[in-house]
């Protein structure tokens, strides 16, 4: 048997997701995603990875602008669902949405909840220095990212994690929850585990002044905010006059020598922080491309001395 289901996602990370949840055999009545935006230096209309994958299996799409009008619920309540799974779909649904399937609404969140509820999980849990984190599928609830809990996997964060990285193996792990969820969903087995009332932390969105480097705090903490932010949209400091410069790799240097914070401490972008300093290896300045930090150097005055803003 197969549960008739809605899929709601917009990125890569959901569309792994939409395919697993394919290959289990499941009826997709209805994929829900953002409508396409215009992207790019050409400002072409672009769809999301959800609706280019939606389209190459030949569903139904919908890309409503807003979830709660009353044509787009009661188009979804029309469509006498078992269940809907969403990923990242980037809108609020309403309460009348959660209850319109018979099982309700399904979620797969990038982290282990009650930590890191809201936007940018992957980001902000490798910006604190986190060292484990996981995938959890929950019942929907009307709270941001309240709901029970119904499966779960853990996953390390490693010293070398980027955001990048670590987003990718989420999303492959999180995708392969789906078939085992929906199976145990069908059956009738699954267990909802509540969501513990400590430990809750928000995972807002990133702003500019979370990708502005702090060169006061340690290297451990600069290190971790450059991963975190890496590959986009990139930690960034500025040159004395001139544009911001994103970072897009490092190392930390626990034991270096003194210096002002955001000093250069030699020819080679050794950073003072307030205890240690990193190393930048790979950066990009506004509207040019990566290069190596020796690169860099060689075109951009950086002497030792120098303190960066």
């Amino acid at each position: 048997m197969s549960l008739r289901l809605a899929f709601m996602g917009t990125p890569d990370f959901a569309a792994a997701s939409l395919a697993e949840i394919l290959g289990a055999g499941h009826e997709v009545a209805r994929v829900y995603t953002q409508p396409p935006r215009r992207r790019g230096r050409g400002q072409a209309e672009t769809q999301t990875p959800v609706h280019q994958l939606a389209e190459q299996f030949g569903l139904p799409v919908a890309t409503p602008e807003r979830f709660r009008d009353e044509d787009v619920l009661a188009a979804f309540e029309a469509l006498e669902l078992d269940a809907a799974c969403v990923v990242a779909y980037g809108q609020i649904l309403p309460q009348r949405a959660l209850d319109a399937p018979r099982l309700g609404c399904l979620n797969l969140h990038a982290s282990l909840l009650p930590r890191w509820r809201g936007a940018a999980p992957i980001q902000r849990a490798i910006m604190a220095g986190d060292e484990v984190t996981g995938v959890q599928i929950m019942q929907m609830e009307a709270g941001l990212d309240t709901g029970p809990v119904l499966m779960s996997e853990v996953l390390p964060i490693a010293e070398s994690d980027t955001a990048g990285t670590l987003h990718d193996r989420l999303m492959i792990t999180g995708a392969q929850l789906w078939p085992r969820t929906l199976a145990a969903l069908e059956r009738g087995s699954l267990e909802a585990a509540p969501q513990a009332e400590d430990g809750v932390t928000y995972a807002r969105k990133l702003t500019a002044e979370d990708r502005r480097i702090d060169w006061s705090r340690p290297a451990s903490a600069v290190a971790d905010q450059i991963r975190g932010l890496s590959p986009v949209p990139g930690a960034y400091f500025e040159l004395p006059g001139d544009r911001p410069v994103r970072v897009k790799a490092h190392f930390a240097v626990p034991e270096a020598g003194q210096g002002e914070p955001g000093e250069v401490l030699d020819d080679q972008l050794l950073i003072a922080c307030g205890r240690g300093a990193v190393r930048l290896t790979r950066l990009q300045r506004e509207g040019k491309g990566v290069v190596d930090g020796a690169d860099f150097v060689r075109g951009h005055a950086a002497p030792a001395g120098m303190v960066l803003d």
